[in-house]
């Protein structure tokens, strides 16, 4: 009866960061940037993996599908909050909304998955190298990134259909930069008890699970590597590692940050702040973590690099 009585907003505006013009332009110029260097340091990654011979691997199959998961999520919000930094009015259909809290919802909890599945392959080749390829086998990796996509996909179009039910009563100001989950829930006038315990339940069980998959398989390897009596063995086997543990300090500590509190914060304003690094800072972050600490990229970038300017 509630949802009944209330025209449903036809577009949302977002409160953004300021209102200031000189520095939203200064933050258009280095967002923008930032952008840019996400997708072409990604977009690089990718196209790396699929023409070097060197890294027809699991782990750098992973590492492609990470990739475009960067590009995925950071595009289903920096385009959007760039043109709104130089517009006058920022707004968005609730389409638009809806469809960017899907995508977005989509591709984090998935790359959760996919950063999981990149540990279970780490141990599976330090702890296991002689089932190694039988473990993480083509057919196996294929099954990983595919339940990952359709998990993600499935508990986004969950939130977005129990999200976009809510009657808002004509409120449609929307202290964020884009449409997440948290801020659109502050803004309906009817119960989202049930709404916040699913939020909380699915991406808690996503990011959990993962996290502790991810800190059980990094136990396992921690006692092999201790196992090892040469220090430049242990030093070589940690080398493989730490590029992965980087990327998922960074990205599991900002989410659990904001999606796993029982109750809303009371400062949307903190999660906007924290939402910048995982939507634009740290998409960009990946392709360098990657490349600047793992010998086969740097390797396998030199070749084709020298290749191309040769056959040039």
């Amino acid at each position: 009866m509630l949802e009944n009585n209330y025209t449903r907003p036809t577009e949302f505006v977002f409160v953004g960061f300021t209102d200031y013009l000189p520095l939203r332009v200064t933050l258009f110029l280095v967002f923008f940037m930032l952008y840019v260097l996400t997708m072409v340091g990604n977009m690089g990654l990718i196209i790396l993996v699929n023409v070097s011979s060197r890294l027809q691997t699991p782990m750098y199959y992973f590492l492609s599908n990470l990739s475009f998961l960067d590009i995925s999520y950071s595009t289903a919000v920096a385009p959007k909050m760039l043109v709104n930094f130089l517009a006058s009015r920022k707004s968005i259909s609730t389409y638009g909304c809806a469809l960017q809290m899907f995508f977005f919802a989509c591709f984090a909890d998935t790359e959760c998955l996919i950063l999981a599945a990149m540990a279970y392959d780490r141990y599976a080749a330090i702890c296991n190298p002689l089932l190694y390829s039988t473990l993480m086998s083509r057919k196996i990796c294929i099954c990983f990134v595919a339940l990952a996509y359709f998990s993600g996909s499935m508990t986004s179009l969950v939130h977005v259909c129990l999200t976009f039910r809510l009657p808002f009563c004509g409120y449609n100001i929307v202290n964020h930069f884009f449409c997440d989950i948290r801020p659109l829930l502050a803004l309906s006038c009817a119960d989202t008890s049930i709404n916040e315990f699913l939020l909380f339940a699915l991406c808690g069980f996503i990011q959990t699970s993962t996290f502790v998959s991810i800190f059980i398989s990094y136990f396992c390897i921690l006692i092999t590597v201790l196992s090892i009596k040469s220090s430049g063995g242990r030093s070589k086997t940690f080398s493989t590692c730490a590029s992965h543990l980087l990327a998922v300090t960074l990205f599991y500590g900002t989410l659990l940050f904001v999606y796993l509190r029982p109750t809303p914060s009371s400062s949307l304003d903190t999660d906007k702040v924290v939402a910048v690094f995982y939507t634009v800072v740290f998409p960009m972050f990946n392709p360098i973590i990657y490349s600047f600490r793992n010998k086969d990229v740097k390797n396998a970038l030199k070749k084709t690099v020298g290749k191309g300017f040769w056959n040039a």
